[in-house]
């Protein structure tokens, strides 16, 4: 369980990047971040994971949490599977090093998102979006109840996005609680239950993903004009989302 009560944060004081932020994500369940650049979606994700204190609110979780930032390559020499194990470190005693059964967890946890190859690479050879691939392996690894992950998708190309989504799906169903940003409002519409869409220092809204991923929603947080979709496909009703790029003259109506 994550809980982020009323929670603000600025630099500096009355540099406020975002003000009143309340949000629950139980065992199971996924909540997507979305809004503009530099509107604090990286911020609020660092003070969900308790990387930063908010300067007003709380925080609470039910254990450890895993954090998957965003890969910006890395000036060691790792080799990625060292780099998944790191996230071993609660596992490990104090004096200790990882052992047998932490390596297996690592590799198990690359399998799991399909980067097991690249167990022996140095990690600051990897591509952006295989470094990101095991970055993520690394939270998996940790086996913390809860992940917020920060633009999981960057670097990915469309395969690999749509595994790592899938992934996700298959995570919360065995009771993880999910947090992630991403600049895909499609991406929420696929994984999320909830959303939380910052507009402004105080214009943040929270809510049923179903209700606030709507057209007139969108369309005001991004100044662009947005269009969701409905389609079937194997029986089952779903939704897509188009951006109306140019005078979206093109689009269906």
């Amino acid at each position: 369980m994550l809980e982020l009560d009323d929670v603000g944060y600025a630099y500096g004081p009355t540099g406020w990047v975002f003000r009143h932020v309340s949000l629950g994500v139980p065992p199971g369940s996924i909540t997507a971040v979305l809004g503009p650049n530099g509107r604090g979606k990286t911020t609020l994700a660092r003070c969900a994971a308790g990387l930063l204190t908010p300067r007003e609110g709380s925080v609470r979780h039910n254990g450890v949490v895993g954090f998957v930032p965003q890969a910006r390559g890395g000036a060691f020499a790792y080799r990625a599977l060292d780099m998944v194990v790191m996230g071993r470190v609660r596992q490990v005693s104090l004096f200790g090093t990882p052992g047998r059964d932490d390596r297996t967890a690592g590799f198990d946890a690359m399998a799991r998102i399909g980067v097991e190859h690249l167990a022996q690479r140095q990690f600051p050879t990897l591509s952006g979006g295989e470094q990101q691939l095991v970055l993520i392996a690394r939270a998996i690894a940790s086996e913390a109840p809860v992940l917020v992950l920060d633009e999981p998708s960057t670097g990915l190309d469309l395969h690999n996005q749509a595994q790592i989504l899938s992934l996700l799906r298959k995570i919360v169903a065995d009771g993880m609680s999910i947090m992630l940003t991403t600049h895909h409002p499609d991406h929420a519409l696929y994984v999320a239950d909830s959303v939380v869409l910052m507009g402004g220092v105080d214009d943040v809204r929270s809510g049923p993903a179903n209700e606030l991923l709507a057209d007139d929603e969108l369309t005001r947080l991004y100044g662009i004009g947005v269009q969701t979709l409905t389609y079937h496909e194997d029986g089952t009703e779903r939704r897509s989302i188009i951006t109306r790029y140019g005078d979206g003259s093109d689009l269906p109506s």
